[in-house]
């Protein structure tokens, strides 16, 4: 029985392996197409300084690393017009605004308070919809707060809304982490996924949403479809405007330019929030969805930590023998082609190998959390979430 029970597992951790592995290859491949077909610019020797654009920031005060990400991007792109979009509750927020723009007296940098959205408000939209008639500038760039933008990445976005025949570009999102517990696994989530998730399947699927972190649009563009007002009551306002533009007509295009982004995550706590946050998005994104790009993300997505679980487990049954030497192979490909990958769209690997492979094995975790709870803590907000469209604070 010993025998017997060693032979099937070998086998089913032959089967397992291959098809891990298959799945990994096939996302692999899409994205090493798409990165053939338009590199990534790495050096700012052709960059774009920012004139002509407007970058409008929401901001909320309380991380530590605001006031450097903020003047990173404003020492990178010094023609841009900065629109910081300010809670006129939140202190923190406006001194640091306020400070940053007496120290960079040459900026054009417009600084404007908001009182808190009403009810059932996507806090982010509001400020976005209100600004949007003050926006001159032919090219609006929306950019996160814990965004850092370079000059190169800048001038690839506006290339492609010309180029590609883009409504909207979107960028392609990479993580710092500063060493945190909780920042390290996020980055890990983040650097593991980025190229796989967005890159992998343009050659055979039209991108599904954007990355809302860092996009752009032609400004006069934007208002002919709608602007953001139809956005206010989503909640998830990436999805919600990806699938906007979706629905008239409109061309979005996910670039290889990258966007550095960086939060402080102190605890495993903030992690653990953070992820819950993110992976309800995608519920709601899977959705509304058609049967067959579910069934199409949950294999490639969805299923690869459940086979790597499996691996693992059988690897770690006594007696220990094939099962462990292929669980070793197979991270050991893995960790390549995640290096590879990143060193490819960003210029250098951000892989750490212990980190990463616990990032992938805690997906399900957090999944099953937000399949299982729809209060979700955004920042300093709490959310209780039915649908994108229908949450309510508290």
């Amino acid at each position: 029985m010993g025998s017997l029970s060693l032979d099937a597992g070998s086998l089913a951790s032959l089967a397992l392996s291959g098809l891990y592995l298959l799945l990994m290859a096939m996302k692999a491949a899409g994205a090493l197409r798409i990165l053939g077909q338009r590199p990534p610019r790495q050096q700012a020797a052709d960059g774009h300084d920012g004139r002509g654009v407007a970058i409008l920031q929401p901001i909320l005060g309380g991380d530590p690393l605001l006031a450097q990400v903020l003047q990173h991007t404003l020492q990178a792109l010094p023609g841009a017009h900065f629109h910081w979009l300010l809670d006129e509750a939140d202190g923190t927020g406006r001194a640091t605004a306020e400070a940053l723009r007496a120290a960079h007296p040459g900026r054009l940098i417009t600084c404007l308070h908001y009182p808190p959205a009403p009810e059932g408000t996507n806090p982010k939209t509001f400020k976005l919809d209100a600004v949007l008639p003050q926006v001159r500038e032919p090219v609006l760039l929306v950019l996160d707060d814990d965004a850092r933008l370079s000059a190169a990445a800048l001038a690839q976005l506006v290339d492609e809304l010309d180029t590609a025949g883009a409504d909207l570009v979107t960028a392609l999102p990479c993580y710092r982490d500063d060493g945190a517990p909780g920042a390290r696994l996020m980055a890990q989530f983040v650097n593991n996924n980025a190229v796989l998730t967005y890159l992998g399947l343009l050659p055979w699927l039209a991108p599904l949403s954007i990355n809302g972190m860092c996009y752009a649009l032609r400004s006069d563009r934007l208002r002919a479809l709608g602007g953001f007002t139809p956005l206010l009551r989503m909640l998830a306002d990436d999805l919600a405007l990806a699938r906007t533009l979706r629905r008239q007509g409109a061309r979005l295009f996910q670039s290889t330019a990258t966007v550095d982004v960086q939060t402080h995550v102190p605890t495993l706590q903030r992690y653990r929030q953070q992820m819950h946050r993110w992976m309800l998005f995608a519920v709601l994104l899977l959705r509304d969805e058609s049967p067959r790009v579910r069934l199409l993300i949950g294999v490639l997505h969805g299923l690869p930590p459940l086979l790597l679980w499996a691996l693992l487990v059988l690897a770690v049954l006594p007696p220990i023998s094939l099962p462990a030497l292929v669980a070793a192979l197979v991270l050991l490909l893995r960790a390549g082609l995640l290096r590879h990958l990143q060193c490819r769209a960003t210029g250098q690997s951000r892989h750490h190998p212990l980190t990463s492979l616990l990032a992938e094995l805690l997906q399900p975790m957090h999944l099953l959390h937000a399949l299982c709870l729809r209060r979700i803590r955004w920042r300093t907000r709490l959310y209780q979430v039915r649908a994108n469209d229908d949450f309510r604070g508290g």
